[in-house]
């Protein structure tokens, strides 16, 4: 019977000559890597030509073997069969990889902003080039009413917003008490606590309330569009659609984007009353502002422009939102991981652009005295 231990002795025809037998495979490494440390320094040659299995660990081992002895790799003598290992073994052990020096001078900081800039205005064309299809395909689908799937969208409105009430309402209710609050410890040095009210009121009917709903679709409505349909895309699931001659856009998009333009300005009006609570809340424990008088200076100081201002950007916000989760979903490579890194950007993407659009227009509302 063969003995398939690895063993390492001298040749007996000359005994300068290490004479490899067994199986030098992942199996037996342990046992190899004993043998490497009882073998001699100094020999003429490594004759491996009674290896039985060898794999990729054997020969790195017999690689060590060799450079202990001071032979080159390829002075060892295998089977034929082992000859197309020891030889990739030998490239890899004579061409080591090169490790590039990162340079952080100021030169590789601008390659890199300018490549990062190019990065956005490719991402910048793609979204604008994505609206303008999403565009033609919803002016399509209205002219074809009965191509509109109802089912889907009003599926997608349970998820973007009534799922997502609670967390609207308790976020926008603590944000204003903690406005409620501040403003209350500020204006108390100066003896004009009631203005507390036109605080709370202006803050949240302009700003926050839109602002807080808009950045918690973007984490919450953005990743999930992205992750949905990044999956199907990476399950060729796209490509079957297409093959069965329907529009990915019109099956997968213009659903998801009704429902979150539709959503969008309800949450909002929920988290404009959450917020002016959580404020009377405070008004009342803190102030001695009771209810009554909260509602009433509310109604006489504060003009429903206000909330016309707060609520238009719902729209514009939610189509943002939805355009950025579903391409980005559409741009997934196939891979788990891409999966992840087109779920991080969609949200990166879709709060920074909120916030930035958010203080434009601000600042348009303010030119026009609005």
């Amino acid at each position: 019977m063969t003995n398939t231990d690895p063993q390492i002795g001298p040749h007996r025809d000359d005994p300068d000559i290490i004479n490899a037998t067994g199986e030098w495979t992942l199996q037996t490494a342990q046992a190899c890597i004993a043998l490497l440390e009882k073998a001699p320094s100094q020999v003429k040659d490594i004759d491996g030509r009674e290896i039985l299995r060898l794999d990729s660990t054997g020969a790195m081992l017999l690689s060590q073997l060799a450079t202990r002895t001071g032979l080159a790799l390829k002075e060892i003598d295998v089977r034929p069969e082992h000859q197309a290992l020891m030889n990739a073994v030998r490239q890899l052990s004579e061409t080591p990889p090169v490790m590039r020096q990162k340079d952080y001078g100021f030169r590789k900081m601008l390659e890199r902003l300018g490549f990062a800039m190019e990065d956005y205005a490719k991402e910048t064309l793609a979204l604008v080039g994505f609206g303008g299809l999403t565009l033609q395909t919803g002016i399509k689908t209205l002219l074809q009413p009965r191509r509109f799937r109802v089912t889907s969208t009003f599926h997608h409105m349970e998820q973007v917003g009534v799922d997502a009430v609670p967390l609207v309402l308790l976020l926008s209710f603590m944000v204003g008490a903690v406005i409620a609050f501040l403003g209350a410890t500020v204006l108390r040095e100066f003896g004009a606590e009631i203005y507390v009210v036109e605080l709370v009121g202006i803050a949240f009917l302009r700003e926050f309330a839109v602002l807080l709903t808009a950045i918690l679709l973007a984490g919450r409505t953005a990743s999930a569009f992205t992750a949905q349909i990044g999956a199907m895309q990476s399950g060729e699931e796209i490509d079957a659609i297409r093959t069965l001659g329907l529009n990915p856009i019109e099956l997968l998009v213009l659903p998801r984007l009704f429902a979150l333009v539709l959503m969008l300005p309800l949450l909002t009006f929920l988290a404009m009353m959450a917020g002016l609570a959580g404020g009377m809340a405070v008004c009342y424990a803190s102030l001695d502002i009771s209810p009554e008088l909260f509602t009433v200076r509310l109604q006489e100081s504060i003009s429903i422009t206000h909330f016309w201002v707060g609520i238009s950007k719902a729209p514009l916000f939610a189509l943002i939102i939805a355009l950025i989760g579903c391409l980005e979903g559409f741009q997934v490579q196939g891979t788990a991981e891409s999966v992840g890194e087109r779920t991080t950007s969609s949200v990166v993407q879709s709060i920074s652009l909120v916030i930035l659009i958010d203080a434009l227009a601000a600042l348009f509302f303010m030119e026009m005295d609005w």
